[in-house]
């Protein structure tokens, strides 16, 4: 691995997770409430993961750092898988156990629709060559 890939690493991580920590101020919320911030991350960075896939697939002259930095970087930094199991097991403490395998569970549907959806979209945006 290169300094220049893992440079695009951090950089891409540093833009993200400010991003995610930008989110999480404009949408708080208090024990027991429902983790609308990290929900919307999350969402929104499967989305665009779709999106990034579609575009780097079969795509000659994409720069080699372009992966590394959004995908890796941006995207990790981003979203937060660690976040939503902090989320789940509040809403479990805080005995909402019911709210946290939905919150839980449409995460993960809505995430992975949200992953097609980007990836159908980047398609008809950027169709292979």
């Amino acid at each position: 691995m290169s300094f220049g890939v893992l440079g695009a690493i951090a950089l891409g991580g540093v833009i993200g997770s400010l991003g995610r920590y930008a989110v999480g101020v404009a949408l708080p919320h208090g024990v027991g409430g429902f983790p609308w911030a990290t929900l919307v991350v999350n969402v929104t960075g499967a989305f665009a993961m779709g999106l990034l896939v579609a575009y780097l697939v079969d795509r000659p002259g994409v720069h080699r750092l372009a992966r590394p930095f959004v995908g890796v970087g941006v995207l990790g930094g981003w979203t937060t898988f660690s976040a939503l199991a902090m989320d789940a097991v509040a809403l479990g403490a805080a005995d909402r156990a019911q709210l946290a395998l939905g919150y839980v569970a449409a995460t993960f549907l809505v995430g992975t629709l949200a992953v097609a959806a980007g990836s159908a979209v980047g398609q008809r945006v950027w169709p292979g060559p």
